[in-house]
C-alpha cells in the first residue's frame, strides 16, 4: 500500500511540473516589431501556427476594428502568398495630416498560392499600420484561419480582463503610451530614417529575456520528467523489496 502511494506521488509530481512548464495552447497572435505607441505608426506581425497534423494553413483573414479604424495599412510582400486589402467607407471621416480620410482598411486576406503553412511550422504576416488610436489601450483583430481540408478556425473571441482566456481568442495588440517628447514609436523611426541605439538595445534585451524564459520552461519540463520517472522507479523498487521480505 505504501509503495503504491509513493508511485502515485512521484507520477503526480512529474505531471504537475510538466503542466506548469508546458507552452500555452497555440493560436493566432499579434505583436509589434518594437513599440506600438498611441498616435503613431508601427509594424505588427500576425503569428500563425499550423495546429493540424494532416492539413496546411492556406488562408488567413484579419478583420480590423471598426470602432478604431486605421487609415494606413500596408502589407509586406510575401513569397508564396497572394495579399488582398479590403477598404470600406467610414461612417465618420478621419483627420490625418490635415486631410480627411473617408475610407479605411477593414480586412486583409492572405491566400497561399503554394503549400501554405505545413504541419509543424508557423509563419509571420507583417503589416505597417497607423495612425494608432490615442483613446484606447488595445486593438482586437478578429481572424479566420483556413486549412487545406476546408476547416475554418475562427479566432474571434475578444479576451476580457479578469476572466479566463476564451477557447478561440482574437489577436489583441497592446498599445504603449506616446513618449513625452511627442514621438510615437515607429513613426519617429520612419521620420529619422533609422532606429535609435537605445531602441535597438531595448529590443535586444527583451529578446534575450524571452529566450531565457523559454529556456527555463524547457529545463523545468525536463526536471518534471526526471522527478516523475524517479518517483515511479523508487516506488517499484520499494514494492519489490517489500514483496521479497
Amino acid at each position: 500500500m505504501k509503495a503504491s502511494r509513493i508511485v502515485a506521488a512521484g507520477a503526480a509530481a512529474g505531471i504537475t511540473v510538466l503542466a506548469l512548464s508546458a507552452p500555452a495552447f497555440a493560436h493566432v497572435t499579434v505583436q509589434p516589431e518594437g513599440t506600438a505607441a498611441k498616435g503613431g505608426y508601427a509594424v505588427i506581425d500576425f503569428k500563425v501556427p499550423n495546429e493540424r497534423d494532416d492539413a496546411s494553413t492556406t488562408k488567413l483573414e484579419v478583420n480590423f476594428p471598426t470602432d478604431h479604424p486605421l487609415a494606413s495599412v500596408m502589407p509586406e510582400p510575401m513569397p508564396g502568398w497572394k495579399i488582398e486589402v479590403t477598404k470600406s467607407k467610414l461612417d465618420k471621416p478621419l483627420e490625418m495630416h490635415g486631410e480627411k480620410i473617408t475610407e479605411a482598411v477593414t480586412k486583409v486576406t492572405w491566400t497561399a498560392d503554394g503549400k501554405g503553412i505545413e504541419p509543424g511550422y508557423f509563419e509571420k504576416f507583417p503589416l505597417s499600420v497607423g495612425q494608432l488610436p490615442e483613446d484606447t489601450d488595445q486593438l482586437a483583430f478578429k481572424a479566420l484561419q483556413t486549412y487545406s481540408n476546408k476547416e475554418v478556425v475562427r479566432w474571434i473571441e475578444v479576451p476580457q480582463k479578469g476572466k479566463e482566456e476564451p477557447d478561440n481568442p482574437a489577436p489583441v495588440l497592446e498599445l504603449a503610451a506616446a513618449s513625452e517628447d511627442g514621438h510615437h514609436g515607429a513613426a519617429a523611426d520612419e521620420d529619422s530614417g533609422s532606429a535609435p541605439a537605445e531602441k535597438t538595445s531595448a529590443d535586444t534585451t527583451a529578446a534575450d529575456s524571452s529566450a531565457d524564459t523559454d529556456t527555463t520552461a524547457r529545463v523545468l519540463g525536463i526536471v518534471g520528467i526526471v522527478v516523475g520517472a524517479a518517483g515511479v522507479a523508487y516506488g517499484v523498487l520499494a514494492g519489490r523489496r517489500r514483496s521479497d521480505a
